[in-house]
């Protein structure tokens, strides 16, 4: 509960940002599109902006009304979260930090893959294909991976499950 209402504190005072994003390194994908996050009884609807490097990454989570919720940063082994009010929070992995800070778990490290339908090299994971070839479902560190509709060749939109969480990814633009 009391995540909750600092959640919802989150998103009644946080202000208009708009930040350009600069991981370190050449940039190996840009996307834009929506987040939703369903965790116990508590529930999140944003926008997502996402820019992944091979050296890290950095990704702004803003209301759908386009107010900064969160700025998460990975370089390397580090991570670094900001809120909208300016408080910064770090941990070794994006996912016990979001969890701590945003009540959530966003597997950054493993989503930089599976975001772009494969699974990653750093553990075992089960694949099932479609007929034609593409990524159905993906299960990998504790996560389940549904790719629901691809645009071309890449996932837009996705369903990541984990232990009560349940992550909705709808990717509108690939840069």
């Amino acid at each position: 509960m009391k995540r909750a209402v600092w959640a919802l504190a989150l998103l009644v005072s946080a202000c208009a940002t708009q930040v350009e994003l600069k991981p370190p390194g050449t940039v190996d994908f840009d996307v834009l599109g929506r987040i939703a996050a369903r965790y116990g009884s508590e529930a999140f609807t944003g926008n997502v902006n996402w820019r992944h490097a091979r050296g890290g990454d950095e990704m702004l989570i803003s209301t759908p009304l386009g107010q900064g919720i969160a700025r998460i940063v990975r370089e390397g082994d580090a991570v670094q979260l900001t809120t909208a009010e300016g408080k910064e929070f770090r941990a070794p992995d994006a996912e016990s930090l979001t969890e701590r800070v945003l009540g959530f778990r966003l597997p950054l490290e493993g989503l930089a893959d599976w975001i772009q339908a494969r699974a990653s090299h750093d553990s075992p994971a089960r694949i099932e294909k479609s007929s034609d070839g593409r990524l159905r479902t993906l299960e990998q560190r504790g996560w389940k991976v549904d790719y629901q509709e691809y645009q071309g060749e890449r996932p837009s939109r996705m369903r990541l499950t984990y232990q009560g969480i349940e992550l909705r990814l709808a990717i509108s633009q690939w840069k």
